[in-house]
């Protein structure tokens, strides 16, 4: 499913995002990405849904070589891989139900498809009763489920969380991952980014941890050791 083979990225001038990565993400796995600030978490994301482009070696995500990507073919990608981030990126000034359907509508549904599609999507993070909130109405927990739908819409293959319950607190936090973990169930592969040691030792499931931009352990139900 996703291959990253000798990848390094390096910002100029010459500051090292991630070097030498090769990992092996199979199909249906759900995977921590796990280190301290700084060690290359959220390069590696980056890369994985094209926001940043290796400086050496390979990334394939479906047999989709993605290395050197051109940009009119990032929306493409983007339909396969589902992102979910910290700040949950909502815009303001349209509804739950808007902030799902505008990921639809950006990528040319018809609207007969989107009337099928969102509310399929709010049922799954259990957001029925709130779609005509704005999310100033929201809580950030809730706010967190209308961008994990907003990622799920094109029945992504892929679905990376890059730090998706930084912002909240523990009840909440559990809530999201067990959202997560539904998802994995239903066969997308999920990658999360994340600090949260409780998180990933509660998860049981493969953990590679990154130090110094490096893969320093990569186990199978493994721990997050500090």
């Amino acid at each position: 499913m996703i291959r990253f083979k000798n990848v390094s990225k390096i910002y100029p001038p010459n500051v090292v995002g991630v070097e030498g990565i090769s990992l092996h993400i199979r199909p249906g796995e759900f995977v921590s990405i796990v280190g301290k600030s700084g060690t290359g978490k959220s390069t590696l994301a980056k890369l994985l849904f094209a926001e940043e482009r290796p400086t050496r070696g390979s990334i394939e995500i479906g047999g989709w070589d993605i290395t050197n990507i051109h940009d009119r073919d990032v929306p493409l990608l983007r339909r396969q891989i589902g992102v979910v981030f910290q700040d949950f990126k909502l815009l303001p000034m349209k509804t739950v139900y808007e902030n799902i359907a505008f990921a639809l509508q950006v990528a040319g549904e018809r609207p007969h498809r989107i009337r099928e599609v969102v509310p399929a999507v709010l049922k799954i993070v259990n957001l029925e009763p709130m779609i005509d909130r704005y999310p100033r109405q929201l809580s950030g927990g809730e706010q967190q489920r209308v961008a994990i739908g907003r990622a799920l819409v094109h029945s992504p293959k892929v679905l990376v969380a890059d730090e998706p319950t930084g912002n909240l607190d523990t009840v909440t936090t559990r809530e999201i991952i067990d959202l997560l973990k539904k998802i994995n169930e239903f066969g997308t592969t999920v990658a999360l980014v994340t600090h949260d040691r409780e998180v990933v030792n509660a998860l049981k499931k493969r953990v590679i941890t990154l130090e110094d931009g490096k893969i320093s352990s990569d186990i199978e139900e493994g721990r997050y050791k500090l």
